[in-house]
């Protein structure tokens, strides 16, 4: 388990509001409701950097130039 830092944070009425509610339902303390928020958004940007570098490669002509590395659909079955 890595070591966690204790911050402080502020958050608008609702948003706290929200997490108050979320955490009694959800049985969680409010850090952890927390941590899984800030690991939502890190794996939402995750995904937005997998999508912008999967349209760059699409978009360079290059890019699958040489993918096979000497293989051709026509050896498949020898896979």
């Amino acid at each position: 388990m890595t070591r966690a830092e204790k911050v402080t944070i502020s958050l608008p009425a609702p948003l706290l509001d929200f997490v108050t509610q979320y955490q009694a339902s959800q049985h969680m303390s409010r850090s952890e409701v927390i941590q899984q928020a800030v690991r939502s958004f890190q794996d939402a940007e995750l995904a937005r950097a997998y999508r912008e570098a999967g349209a760059e490669m699409q978009a360079d002509p290059l890019f699958d130039l040489d993918s096979g590395h000497g293989l051709n659909s026509t050896d498949e079955p020898k896979w």
